[in-house]
């Protein structure tokens, strides 16, 4: 793949309106954070048991999301946020058989369980481009579409530790505004290993992000 982390990083600003106090941005925001309040509260309510129900159908609405307004360049809303729940089925045991695999290679040591979470990153993407896919398939294709590819995610990931730091420092606020950055990001290199990219100069970042 022929993209550098940095040009990723740059469609996922624009995607998020390049401006971290803009509407785009805090919409991306706010919708990262009412679906994770929501996994989170029914996941203590329930003592973990509703993460493994959940996890899948919001990860699905999460990425949908931000897939849907990048490749529209639309404005970014809950529309989506929960259209997991519309294919329940597949999104949970998609979600809960990527939890199981990662675990059960986890065991063996850390870096194994890592290794596996970034094979299988792609399949809830694969799963909202193709939702007559199911689990396996969706599993499959995502370690077919990683292979060769899982050191750069990591390293996209990885690149956005100097904005977590950052935004520690703001009494830990400020990490809020990395979420929906990363998502974009891991949403831009989800595109480029597609073939999916329609991005043009008219539109490029200004690097202003307030």
């Amino acid at each position: 793949m022929n993209i550098t982390n940095s040009e990723l990083r740059r469609r996922a600003r624009q995607t998020l309106g390049g401006r971290i106090f803009g509407s785009k941005w805090l919409m991306g925001l706010a919708i990262c954070f009412v679906m994770s309040a929501i996994l989170g509260t029914a996941s203590t309510i329930t003592s973990g048991i509703a993460s493994l129900i959940l996890t899948g159908p919001i990860t699905f609405g999460l990425l949908k999301t931000f897939l849907v307004s990048s490749r529209e360049q639309s404005e970014i809303t809950f529309d989506n946020a929960f259209d997991g729940f519309k294919n329940f089925g597949q999104t949970l045991l998609l979600g809960l058989m990527q939890s199981i695999f990662v675990a059960l290679w986890s065991l063996l040591f850390v870096i194994p369980g890592i290794v596996k979470a970034y094979s299988y990153s792609m399949a809830y993407y694969i799963m909202v481009d193709n939702p007559d896919y199911d689990w396996n398939r969706c599993i499959t294709e995502s370690r077919n579409m990683m292979r060769g590819h899982k050191w750069q995610l990591f390293c996209l990931d990885f690149s956005f530790i100097g904005w977590i730091f950052v935004g520690a420092l703001c009494f830990g606020i400020g990490t809020l505004w990395v979420t929906p950055y990363q998502y974009a990001a891991r949403t831009e290199f989800y595109k480029e290993l597609k073939g999916d990219v329609n991005f043009s100069a008219d539109t490029a970042d200004t690097g202003n992000y307030f």
